[in-house]
């Protein structure tokens, strides 16, 4: 239903304005009676043979929803109702910040790709708490949070301290985006010397707090690998507790629509399935880099059940699900674990 008839209509509006008539909608379902019960009903599947415990915390499966469709932390329950074991919300920043200038998330449907160069726009982390605290999350939450805009670089730790302080007794995880490409400079932290200053404060704020909450660290595909490297032997030596393998490229790969057409949308970061061979890559080098011991979440351009199990059989503990949903449908999750429970993939490492 949602390929036939729902996509064909909200295709015709502007991406962004896409976006935000979903999440209306969400608003609007949420106060029908028996609206979510109908929905669970519809998309959710109990798979406890795809139960698996990742970081200390118990996930009733491995596929979440990434980072970037419930911005502001406030549809975490609802889309949960789709079959998401967990929710990433988010990017959120010690302050609200209005992002980049409009028009700045394009659709690329003849590849099943999405470009955005939104700019990390949200309400604060602030807004999240607030929400958090009217609605108690009925999924595991992980929270997404970066720098805001206006701080240099110098002062990035600062930051995430602030918003991760925040967060800390309202969400189960953390994700620290250090990778978007759409804000200036933000990449430039993964260098191991802002890296480490950033993540060395979080790991001893996090002690002075009674529960354990993971912290993740989201790359960037485009890396270089002696990067990547190190990164990966500080994970392993600080204490991080695993990586997000990855966040949307610059890169413009796998496009068939034509350089004209990459012209005219310019600059942002690309997700969806021209990205999928780079992310399992890299979730392959990673795995075999560590060990497999360094849980990684695998994320980039899984558009099929096919392909979250490859994610999987790379490496993956858990994996996300961004694009897929906007051009597959929330089927897309009940599709995946009935693959997954047919084939006998199930254990995560």
């Amino acid at each position: 239903m949602y390929k036939h008839l729902l996509r064909p209509v909200l295709f015709r509006f502007n991406a962004e304005t896409a976006h935000n008539m979903i999440m209306s909608a969400l608003s609007v379902i949420k106060h029908i009676p028996l609206a979510r019960s109908v929905i669970r009903l519809l998309y959710c599947r109990e798979t406890p043979d795809l139960e698996r415990e990742v970081f200390g915390i118990r996930f009733k499966n491995p596929v979440g929803l990434a980072g970037g469709l419930d911005k502001n932390g406030e549809y975490y329950n609802d889309l949960s109702n789709f079959g998401f074991s967990f929710v990433e919300i988010g990017s959120l920043t010690p302050e609200p910040q209005g992002g980049n200038p409009k028009p700045r998330l394009f659709r690329v449907v003849d590849d099943k790709a999405i470009i955005n160069r939104m700019g990390i726009n949200n309400k604060g982390v602030r807004n999240a708490v607030e929400h958090l605290k009217r609605e108690h999350p009925n999924v595991i939450v992980a929270a997404n949070i970066s720098k805001n805009s206006t701080s240099i670089n110098d002062d990035a730790a600062k930051d995430y301290e602030s918003a991760f302080a925040l967060l800390y007794d309202f969400v189960d995880m953390f994700v620290i985006n250090i990778s978007c490409p759409n804000v200036v400079g933000l990449t430039d932290l993964q260098d191991i010397s802002f890296l480490s200053d950033i993540l060395d404060k979080l790991i001893n704020l996090r002690m002075y707090f009674d529960e354990y909450r993971p912290i993740l660290v989201k790359l960037s595909p485009d890396i270089h690998q002696s990067q990547l490297d190190e990164i990966l032997d500080y994970c392993m030596m600080s204490g991080i507790d695993g990586v997000v393998a990855s966040n949307t490229t610059r890169s413009r790969d796998g496009l068939t629509v034509g350089q004209e057409k990459i012209e005219e949308i310019g600059a942002g970061g690309m997700s969806g399935a021209p990205l999928f061979s780079k992310s399992l890559a890299m979730v392959k080098y990673i795995s075999q880099k560590t060990g497999g011991n360094l849980p990684i979440i695998g994320v980039g351009g899984i558009m099929s059940p096919q392909q979250a199990a490859e994610m999987l059989d790379a490496g993956a503990s858990l994996i996300e699900i961004y694009s897929g949903f906007i051009y597959e449908g929330p089927s897309i999750i009940k599709r995946i674990l009935k693959y997954l429970q047919k084939n006998k993939i199930s254990n995560g490492k």
